[in-house]
């Protein structure tokens, strides 16, 4: 084999690592984690930080490489799926299966060196998310609230991973993340809304693109907002919003708001995909602003 072709095939194995993995997705969570590490620590522990990136990389890449396997029959059906590397044929099943395996493994062992708390969190993460959402999809649309348990875990778990104790503050920070996924996934699957429908996936609560999606949209986004600001009346213990950065997050909230009105109002693809890349902009942005204001104030 030549060095041209060894090169080629080295760049694909790293592509599909990375996307069965889905690292993209993978390094976004971990940016919650981190975030909600940060915001629970009093003193920043570097090794801890660390071990919480590479654990909680595990746990997602694993819960990631699971979904595709269990749904790789469905995935050749769609087009923003067909080209993954299982159903496009460049991984096996049971090459996939040994690195979700593996993962599973790695992320427990790496978190559980944090603190026990930590690793039975990202443990119930992986099954929620393979065991019970992903088999849900094709059922009903209530997948997405089952789904969105393990997508607000990581948030929590940066705080869980800081303080080893669960109270009224990591709660706090999973009830934001979890509202705000519906909003988010609702607005992905009402504008991939025919492509899912080939893989039989019913993402959107009412199984329609329709008023009754938009207003849900909309009341879950008045959530997240809500959720957002409540640390700052002083009543979520050692997570404290700052009134002017509570002004910000509230601004940055009704921006996002101001999209699912949108949405209502339109109800096109392109206003779901604006929703959506709001959404994501919002929840990268809030997280910042909280760290922030703890390390400015």
């Amino acid at each position: 084999m030549s060095s041209t072709q060894s090169s080629i095939k080295t760049h694909s194995l790293i592509s599909d690592f990375k996307e069965i993995t889905k690292m993209r997705l993978s390094i976004s969570v971990v940016f919650s984690s981190l975030t909600g590490y940060l915001l629970g620590v009093d003193t920043v522990d570097l090794k801890t930080l660390i071990l919480l990136g590479i654990g909680g990389y595990f746990m997602v890449g694993a819960s990631n490489s699971f979904n595709q396997i269990i749904e790789k029959d469905l995935d050749i059906l769609m087009d923003r799926t067909k080209n993954r590397p299982i159903p496009a044929g460049r991984m096996s099943v049971n090459m996939a299966f040994i690195i979700a395996s593996v993962f599973t493994l790695l992320g427990i062992i790496v978190l559980y060196t944090i603190n026990p708390k930590t690793a039975m969190f990202g443990a119930i993460s992986i099954f929620i998310y393979t065991c019970v959402y992903t088999p849900l999809k094709t059922k009903t649309p209530l997948s997405v609230f089952v789904g969105a348990i393990p997508g607000a875990i990581p948030f929590m778990l940066g705080w869980v991973a800081a303080t080893n104790s669960f109270g009224i503050e990591p709660g706090v920070l999973f009830m934001w993340q979890f509202f705000w996924q519906f909003p988010h996934f609702w607005a992905i699957g009402w504008f991939l809304f025919e492509d899912y429908k080939k893989g039989g996936f019913f993402m959107l609560p009412t199984g329609k693109r329709d008023k009754g999606t938009a207003v849900q949209i909309i009341m879950y986004t008045v959530w997240t907002i809500i959720v957002s600001i409540v640390p700052a009346f002083g009543f979520t213990g050692k997570l404290f919003l700052t009134p002017l950065a509570a002004v910000i997050v509230f601004l940055f909230g009704l921006v996002m708001l101001y999209y699912a009105i949108l949405l209502f109002k339109k109800m096109t693809a392109l206003a779901a995909k604006q929703l959506m890349l709001a959404s994501v902009s919002y929840i990268t942005l809030i997280q910042i602003i909280y760290v922030l204001d703890k390390f400015l104030r």
